[in-house]
C-alpha cells in the first residue's frame, strides 16, 4: 500500500506560508489548511493555494448538531477541496447528515472522521469521562464512522494496524503525529511514529508540519520524508 505526504500548513500568516509553498510547489501534492489559516483568510485562501496546484485537505473538525454540520458541509463543498474533517464524537446522526450533504454538493469530496486527537492520551481521555484506553476509543469511533458511511479517518499512527484489522479495506487512514526518526517528540504530540513505520503500519497519508516548516530548507526536509516513505513501501 502506497503512502503519501500531506504538509500541515500550520503557520501564523499567509506571508509566512508563501515562500514555503513556492519551494514545495511541484514536489508534493497535498496541503492541509487548518482552523488558524481558514479563520484568518477564509475560502479565498483555499482557492489561492489550490490554484498553485496543491490538493487541499481542509481540517476544520466540524462538530455540532447534525443540521448545522450538514449546512456547513453544503457551504464548504463547492470549494476546491479534496478532504474535509469532522469529529466522530458528534455521533452517527451527525456523520450521516454530513455524508448526505457531501454527496449532494461534492460527490468526490472525502469526509474524514477525527477519532482521538494525537495530543491526547488515555489520561487526557479520562479527564473528559472516557475510561477506556485510547486505542479502544479509536476503534469504537472508527467503527461508528464506517457504519455511518465515512470512508476516511484521522487517527494516530499507533492505531492504524488495529483499524486495518477491523474496518473495510477501502478505508483511508490519515495520520498526524509523525516525526522523523532523527527528531524527538518534544512538542504537544504524544502518540507519534516515524514516517516509514506509519507507512508500514498501513497509513494512506501522513500529515507533517513542524519538521518541514521549521527546517532550514523545507524542500529538502520534504524530499527526505518522501524518500523514507518510498523506501517503506
Amino acid at each position: 500500500m502506497s503512502c503519501d505526504l500531506i504538509l500541515a500548513l500550520d503557520v501564523p500568516t499567509r506571508e509566512a506560508a508563501a515562500p514555503i509553498l513556492r519551494q514545495l510547489r511541484g514536489q508534493l501534492h497535498w496541503v492541509k489548511i487548518g482552523l488558524q489559516m481558514f479563520t484568518a483568510y477564509g475560502p479565498n485562501y483555499v482557492r489561492e493555494v489550490a490554484g498553485m496546484g496543491f490538493n487541499i485537505f481542509l481540517d476544520l473538525k466540524l462538530h455540532d448538531i447534525p443540521n448545522t454540520v450538514a449546512k456547513a458541509v453544503e457551504s464548504l463543498g463547492p470549494l476546491p477541496i479534496s478532504m474535509l474533517t469532522l469529529h466522530t464524537a458528534g455521533g452517527g446522526e451527525m456523520m450521516r447528515a454530513a455524508k448526505a450533504a457531501q454527496l449532494k454538493t461534492n460527490p468526490s469530496l472525502l469526509l474524514l472522521g477525527v477519532t482521538v486527537l494525537t495530543s491526547m492520551d488515555t489520561a487526557g481521555l479520562n479527564e473528559i469521562g472516557v475510561t477506556s484506553p485510547s486505542a479502544d476509543q479509536v476503534a469504537r469511533l472508527g467503527k461508528l464512522a464506517a457504519d455511518s458511511g465515512l470512508r476516511g479517518l484521522v487517527c494516530s499512527p499507533l492505531e492504524v494496524a488495529l483499524l486495518r484489522q477491523q474496518l473495510p479495506a477501502d478505508m483511508q487512514l490519515i495520520t498526524p503525529g509523525i516525526r522523523p526518526a532523527s527528531e524527538a517528540a518534544s512538542d504537544d504530540q504524544k502518540r507519534v511514529m516515524t514516517p516509514a513505520d506509519a507507512a508500514r503500519a498501513g497509513s494512506t497519508y501522513i500529515v507533517v508540519g513542524r519538521p518541514i516548516l521549521q527546517a532550514a530548507d523545507p524542500a529538502t526536509a520534504a524530499r527526505a520524508i518522501l524518500a523514507e516513505l518510498g523506501s517503506a513501501t
